[in-house]
């Protein structure tokens, strides 16, 4: 296999991507490993190197006794052409060893539209795309991530999910599997042990019925299965893993710097977001252990950046006395210490300017809507005189550039609430003349609209998707209104977006229909070079699934979901009085403000809502 690899590597892009032999990576001695873990991530090197779960799993089963977790990637087209004209399995990184041989294979999944990659990479190993396929202990495929929130879609691909925060459960797992090994478990029993642990869902082990009009009738759990699985979380972050020797890449990714996770979860409630509901509760790091992992990252790693991660990083209490305590150290050290995932109504130029003592950066906020009343649908939590105030604030200290992310599509949206977004970016343009300190330079306004995709596990789950056709029609609007040089207007292509809802709130009727788009040729969907949605039209009119009754159809309040097996924490109550809040155009304050009562609490020993 080396030698074969050798002749290919010089005919692709970026051969960097397939060698290993990164500095950090992690080496075993074979004969003194007695547990071998395929780790995938679906998608390109660039982009699963930058995924900070994949570092913190692979150090924590690499932190296993007799356990060696290697790396796995999909390939490039090139790449994948020539491993089926030369008969090349695909390898994991470390050893080049096949992944067919492995134990276990474990999948993150991020994105939905990840899954033909899943089925590809199987395929390219030569391990059966079925879990009922897989005989015996070897080649057991699970898999986690915010898409094993709604398993449906892959379920007879993967033999079991792992939901939540894996820093625990993944050790519980590992373990139970080595016992299993040395016992010479058959699989049966390994999946009825396995499904014991808390966090964990067989899908064989559930039995799905429908109505005759497609709705889902029942959900029958089997071999006494639990009727609910709920998520595992991590409360104690100071003392949980963190990968300060992690690997540094030998090739540019996409995130080329090293991440300090400040806190988990969020204590926004916006309507739309999977995240701040599937990740809650909040739980922090101290300043203290931060500034020790940061500094120990920065001394292992030789990166020159450092960015301080969380879903809204402006909401961290402990961030002025983190980075007085950074910033001396990465301007001694010619370190850049960025800071995203700022909000318009906390952000502060002082911060921004100790960051920036070089070159002013772009500035980006997501009012996500560009009325008042739209906003408070969504439960932004955010007023235009809060972000007219922050920009008033950049442009004074020189900021010349904002980028601005808006989502088009949302319930209740109307056409006047398209044209408030035309009408908010005209506002941010005055404010500049009125306000700027700078203005040899222009000003630059980039504006960039998402096409509104309903997630499970948040009050807008229910909701329909509009056509792609409205959705164009709306962006067309948009872009008519915008008259300025100074704008710059980008909108998503509808039928990602579409097939996107398709696959978040789906069944396992679409399993057939993804099974078919890859053996059609579908692959790498999330890039435009490969992305073909007629495949997918075709495929879903091959197995006789319309895609409308996942997207523009709804679905109903009293209707059983494919995801209602699952436990993130948050009540379906709660969903359901924070959707009809929505209507009512009244917002919910966030949880420092006061508890409103989500049930993810539940799920703390200790209950500490303040980030």
């Amino acid at each position: 296999m080396t030698e074969l690899l050798q002749r290919i590597l010089p005919t692709v892009q970026k051969p960097a991507r397939y060698t290993g032999g990164e500095f950090h990576e992690i080496q075993k001695n074979p004969e003194e490993v007695r547990v071998n873990i395929a780790f995938c991530f679906p998608d390109t090197y660039e982009i699963g190197m930058s995924n900070l779960g994949m570092r913190i799993l692979y150090g924590v089963m690499n932190g296993m006794e007799g356990v060696w977790c290697q790396r796995v990637f999909a390939p490039w087209g090139d790449m994948e052409q020539a491993q089926q004209e030369h008969n090349l399995p695909l390898w994991a990184l470390e050893s080049r060893k096949p992944v067919k041989d492995f134990d276990m294979i474990a999948f993150t999944i991020g994105y939905e539209m990840c899954y033909t990659n899943i089925l590809n990479m199987l395929s390219l190993s030569g391990v059966p795309l079925h879990a009922c396929e897989r005989k015996g202990l070897k080649n057991i495929v699970f898999a986690g991530g915010v898409c094993a929130f709604n398993p449906e879609p892959l379920a007879p691909f993967v033999d079991f999910f792992s939901l939540g925060e894996g820093e625990d459960i993944t050790v519980e797992i590992v373990s139970l599997y080595d016992r299993a090994k040395a016992e010479t478990w058959t699989k049966e029993a390994f999946l009825k042990e396995v499904s014991k642990i808390p966090g964990i869902y067989v899908p064989s082990f559930y039995e799905h019925q429908y109505h005759d009009d497609g709705t889902l009738a029942s959900i029958v759990p089997l071999n006494d299965a639990p009727a609910r699985v709920t998520k595992r979380i991590v409360e104690d972050l100071d003392s949980a893993y963190w990968p300060t020797k992690t690997i540094v890449p030998s090739t540019e990714i996409v995130h080329d710097r090293a991440n300090l996770e400040v806190f988990r979860g969020c204590i926004r409630g916006c309507r739309f977001c999977q995240a701040g509901f599937s990740c809650r509760p909040v739980r922090k790091k101290s300043p203290e252990v931060l500034y020790r992992q940061a500094v120990e990252t920065m001394e292992d790693s030789g990166h020159n950046e450092i960015t301080l991660s969380s879903l809204s990083t402006s909401d961290y209490r402990g961030l002025k006395a983190l980075t007085d305590e950074l910033i001396p150290y990465c301007h001694s050290n010619n370190i850049n210490l960025s800071v995203p995932s700022l909000r318009a109504d906390n952000f502060s130029r002082e911060l921004m300017e100790k960051l920036q003592t070089v070159r002013k950066s772009g500035l980006t906020f997501a009012p996500e809507a560009g009325t008042q009343r739209l906003r408070d649908v969504i439960n932004k939590n955010l007023t235009e005189e809060e972000i007219l105030t922050t920009c008033a604030n950049a442009f004074s200290g020189g900021w010349n550039n904002v980028k601005l992310y808006f989502m088009l599509g949302l319930p209740t949206e109307t056409d006047e609430d398209v044209l408030g977004i035309a009408e908010l970016v005209y506002k941010i343009i005055q404010t500049w003349k009125a306000e700027s300190s700078n203005k040899k330079r222009g000003l630059r306004v980039h504006v960039a609209t998402a096409f509104f995709v309903p997630k499970p596990h948040t009050p807008f789950q229910w909701e329909q998707q509009i056509t792609a056709e409205e959705y164009l029609r709306r962006c067309k609007l948009l872009k008519s209104h915008f008259y300025s040089k100074s704008i710059e207007y980008d909108y998503h292509a509808p039928d990602l977006s579409r097939l996107e809802a398709v696959m978040a709130r789906g069944d396992r009727r679409l399993a057939p229909v993804i099974e078919e788009a890859v053996k059609s040729g579908a692959r790498l969907d999330g890039w435009d070079e490969y992305f073909r949605y007629d495949l997918w039209l075709d495929a879903f009119q091959k197995c006789g699934v319309d895609m409308d009754f996942y997207t523009t159809r709804g679905y109903g309040e009293d209707e059983l979901l494919p995801w209602d097996t699952i436990d993130v924490g948050v009540s379906k109550k709660f969903l359901l009085r924070e959707r009809r809040l929505a209507y009512a155009g009244t917002v919910t304050p966030d949880c420092r403000e006061g508890c409103a009562g989500c049930g993810a609490n539940c799920l703390l020993k200790e209950v500490d809502c303040d980030a």
